[in-house]
């Protein structure tokens, strides 16, 4: 019973402000057992997903024999491994398809307005890297935690257009100037 009640209290709380900005969002929660001589040992497993809203993103899972110990270690590990993603405005620069193990993720620039157009393991990485107006499309495995990781694979690899131009012209030599 009290583990179904943590368990309620964090979904219900999916969105929380912690110092410096950033915000956390629980993507999924598994109950895990390793069977041991004297019987079954239980514990959680939780995929946390942080952000600041304006670029930055991280992902931790975290694994504890308590909810919140679990919680508190993904945070710790999501902060860790914040990326920054290139952003267009309210949008992402270019389509990218990214993969990781059996899930593929399809991101989509879209125009203002749109809002954000995903389920709900891409919704909480899309919205915490403050990314406002999207198309996705989560093909392959619905595993959440390889959906979540294929998310910001794809995120990482998205590059902005006229940044990379001129990095290229200022190698060859042709531009020298690269504001």
């Amino acid at each position: 019973v009290g583990v179904l009640m943590a368990t309620q209290a964090f979904q219900n709380q999916r969105l929380d402000q912690r110092g410096g900005g950033l915000m956390e969002r629980g993507v999924k929660i598994r109950r895990v057992t390793k069977v041991v001589k004297g019987g079954r040992r239980r514990g959680f497993s939780v995929m946390v997903v942080v952000g600041d809203g304006q670029g930055r993103v991280g992902v931790g899972l975290g694994k504890a024999t308590a909810v919140p110990d679990a919680v508190r270690k993904g945070v710790s590990a999501a902060t860790k491994s914040m990326v920054t993603v290139s952003l267009k405005g309210t949008t992402i620069p270019h389509q990218v398809t990214s993969r990781y193990c059996a899930s593929r993720v399809l991101l989509k620039p879209a125009s203002a307005g749109t809002g954000v157009i995903a389920g709900g393991a891409v919704r909480a990485v899309v919205e915490l890297a403050g990314i406002r107006d999207i198309l996705t499309k989560s093909l392959g495995s619905a595993n959440s935690i390889n959906v979540v990781q294929a998310t910001l694979k794809g995120l990482n690899e998205l590059r902005d257009p006229a940044l990379e131009i001129a990095k290229r012209k200022g190698e060859s030599g042709t531009n020298t100037d690269l504001s």
